[in-house]
């Protein structure tokens, strides 16, 4: 089945989430353009199997019974970046880390904040990813996708509906393929002493040597999802393998192989600052999956 396709069956998909946990994926595809996400989406709906759609998986928890379908991972192989005049076009793949390095070279600002987001252009957009005062909405003017059904769209910026950590995408099922960015002229010595600086706080600020999904919650209106963890008394609180990092409570870090521990340390930690502080985090990272396999 999907041998038209590169795919993996049977695919350990902690090999493919940045926090190295989950079980296995019936199939994992790598599509190489907006048509193969449509006939992969084509095939599996006449075969009535479920189809889910993921980036990098650097903001994902995938649990211990894996996931069943197909899931069409869009990063390895959709990572196309061009430059025309200000704008950078790149495909959904490209990681937002690699389109910030393309922009510096090509002496173009405003993406200096995405230099070390771990994820997609595509996750980047689904979920107005953002750090350091950025985020995505700021500079995108045009979104491309494609929907299950082979229907391609074209979205602007007004119409992705940009809001803290969300977008359209998600409402209107449709994949991203291609995002266009907005960027003004720059030094680019200049650009790339600012992108250092910001990847030094971050690797000073936050657990990078460990597994983790980053943020694993929102911030709450008013507060800060970290600072409420941390005046819980919660830093190096642990469930099995996963812990509330020493080093930034709003990580949570993972040091073994049970989704299971981590999912259960997030409802820990959620129940706790609601109960002590009288805020219900919500999760940032996506869990996709089954507790167990059948």
């Amino acid at each position: 089945m999907f041998e038209q396709f590169e795919v993996i069956p049977d695919a350990d998909m902690s090999q493919y989430t940045t926090l190295k946990l989950g079980g296995p994926a019936d199939w994992l595809a790598f599509p190489r353009s907006g048509a193969e996400i449509a006939a992969m989406f084509s095939e599996a709906g006449a075969k009535g199997i479920p189809v889910t759609v993921i980036g990098h998986g650097s903001n994902l928890l995938v649990l211990d019974g894996g996931i069943r379908g197909l899931v069409i991972r869009v990063e390895k192989n959709m990572r196309a970046i061009r430059r025309e005049g200000c704008r950078i076009i790149a495909q959904a793949g490209a990681m937002l880390g690699s389109v910030a390095l393309f922009a510096a070279d090509a002496g173009l600002t405003g993406l200096e904040f995405a230099s070390g987001i771990p994820g997609t252009v595509g996750g980047g957009v689904t979920m107005n990813a953002g750090a350091y005062d950025g985020e995505m909405a700021q500079v995108v003017v045009q979104v491309d996708g494609i929907y299950p059904d082979g229907k391609t769209v074209s979205l602007t910026k007004e119409e992705m509906g940009f809001g803290y950590r969300r977008s359209v995408v998600k409402e209107l099922n449709f994949v991203v393929t291609e995002v266009t960015f907005e960027l003004q002229e720059g030094d680019p010595a200049a650009i790339r002493v600012r992108m250092s600086e910001l990847n030094a706080k971050r690797a000073e600020k936050q657990p990078l040597d460990v597994p983790s999904a980053g943020s694993t919650f929102k911030r709450p209106e008013g507060y800060y999802a970290a600072a409420l963890i941390d005046q819980c008394g919660l830093k190096g609180y642990s469930v099995g393998d996963a812990m509330v990092s020493m080093k930034h409570a709003g990580f949570l870090v993972n040091t073994g192989k049970s989704s299971a521990d981590f999912k259960t340390l997030m409802d820990k930690v959620q129940s706790i600052v609601e109960q002590r502080a009288g805020v219900k985090l919500e999760p940032e990272i996506r869990i996709l999956g089954e507790e167990e396999r059948a």
